[in-house]
């Protein structure tokens, strides 16, 4: 018989080794991308085969999307949907969890309701795109952030949290003079910055990988974000869509400038998220149920 020792040693290193699998195996196609966004005219036959490294470092799939108008305008666009989006996201989710989350809000009950229903029901395509032509919104950034405003699980889950604080703490900003604006800027959301930074992540992934809304509310290409750029260069295959400057050498191979418009779309969110994790982690457990 093993001691209890030498079986949770077993068991943890069974666990790291699968753990450590499964990472390699999520690894691989990434480094197959980026092994293949270095393809070159002379060697466009290596795509035959599956690559894990470059066979040589050609950078000329990166500069031939770098010297193009349709890359900057689509990251402007895909900046400004993330930034703008994310702000409309947590001010509304914040606002509306806290009106809710107050017992003296009388109206709380039959607006929770309506919330429940929107998880469970939605109006569908075509009525929401009328809605949204409706407004005025079409072929405007502005048809992106606003109809997606508010997540109705983030919000319930945010309500959580907010009733989380305790009432003393409230009341003794009451008895110092703070009305209920007061409250919530000066002592509800600074109480509640780790809660705030997730939900703050989580819709910036989100918005920063928007493309269905940009494909059926806009019309321009002007309008595209880097999500709908690379969709229209690897899905539909329109590789050529960065054809419009002149350039002396000829145009790298179409598979190789597909798989570096992944790595330019990918590469900010990669950067970004080691420095985030925690939070993802944090966001994970928000909702539990604390024993």
């Amino acid at each position: 018989m093993f001691s209890t020792k030498w079986s949770y040693r077993i068991f943890d290193g069974t666990n790291i080794l699968l753990l450590l699998g499964f990472s390699v195996l999520t690894f691989i196609p990434f480094l197959h991308v980026f092994a293949m966004s270095f393809l070159s005219l002379d060697n466009a036959k290596e795509f035959q085969r599956f690559l894990l490294w470059p066979t040589q470092w050609d950078f000329t799939s990166y500069q031939y999307i770098y010297d193009t108008r349709i890359f900057f305008s689509s990251l402007k666009n895909t900046v400004w949907i993330t930034v703008v989006g994310t702000l409309i996201n947590i001010a509304v989710t914040s606002s509306m969890a806290y009106s809710c989350s107050r017992r003296s809000f009388s109206g709380k009950r039959w607006i929770m309701l309506m919330v429940l229903f929107t998880m469970l029901f939605n109006g569908g395509l075509i009525p929401t795109y009328l809605v949204v032509n409706g407004l005025g919104l079409i072929d405007s950034l502005w048809a992106i952030v606003i109809p997606s405003a508010v997540s109705a699980f983030n919000m319930i889950v945010l309500k959580e949290f907010f009733e989380g604080i305790h009432e003393s703490i409230l009341e003794s900003a009451k008895i110092d003079g703070c009305n209920d604006l007061g409250i919530f800027f000066r002592i509800v959301l600074p109480l509640s910055l780790p809660a705030l930074a997730t939900f703050t992540l989580f819709y910036a992934v989100a918005n920063w990988n928007q493309y269905f809304a940009s494909i059926i509310y806009t019309n321009s290409s002007d309008l595209w974000p880097l999500q709908v750029l690379l969709r229209q260069v690897v899905m539909v295959g329109q590789s050529d869509i960065f054809g419009a400057i002149d350039l002396s050498a000829p145009p790298p191979p179409p598979l190789s400038i597909q798989m570096a418009t992944v790595m330019y779309t990918s590469l900010p969110i990669l950067l970004l998220y080691p420095f985030l994790q925690k939070y993802f982690v944090k966001g994970m457990t928000l909702g539990a149920v604390k024993g």
